[in-house]
């Protein structure tokens, strides 16, 4: 769905869909029955309005959130990092090219392009250093665009969460 179809069909969106979207963000492992009762609706009506948010391109996907803690324990501590990458040249060409590398690499749990500073941070979970060296082969140093690459590796993850920013609910709703 193109970005100004998606524009012109949030406008008939209600207070029900933005209460939709909103759990959903929260949770979307909750069964529907569970999700109609907490926005007050009919377990038919629910599902239909979810579907039409799925159709509308709103939703883009579900996930399961693994726990990292636990996931240590059973598979070892694996390393984020939080990289800045700074290319030489950026015209569109070469940012599009850079990302498009970054986005295929499966290590690559965010790719973000940003300004001031750096073009690019990136976000990637990695088994192991020797892993993350690897990973750094390949989009940095055989990359050869790339004047400078910045690493951050993580010792706590404090927050984390899939909520987005709160949704304005329309005035009129």
């Amino acid at each position: 769905m193109l970005k100004n179809e998606i524009q012109e069909s949030t406008t008939a969106l209600d207070h029900i869909d933005w209460q939709l979207l909103d759990a959903l963000q929260r949770d979307a492992g909750r069964s529907n029955q569970e999700l109609a009762a907490q926005v007050g609706i009919s377990p038919p009506t629910c599902l239909r309005r979810v579907r039409r948010l799925k159709a509308l391109g709103l939703i883009e996907r579900q996930v399961a959130i693994l726990n990292p803690q636990a996931l240590a324990t059973v598979a070892g501590a694996g390393l984020q990092a939080l990289v800045e990458v700074t290319l030489e040249r950026q015209n569109a060409d070469t940012l599009a090219a850079f990302e498009a590398l970054a986005c295929a690499h499966d290590a690559v749990q965010q790719c973000w392009r940003v300004a001031p500073g750096p073009d690019f941070i990136l976000v990637l979970a990695c088994r192991d250093m020797p892993h993350y060296l690897q990973v750094g082969q390949a989009l940095f140093t055989n990359h050869s665009n790339v004047r400078n690459a910045k690493a951050f590796f993580a010792t706590k993850r404090a927050k984390f969460s899939t909520h987005s920013a709160p949704l304005a609910l329309p005035a009129n709703n």
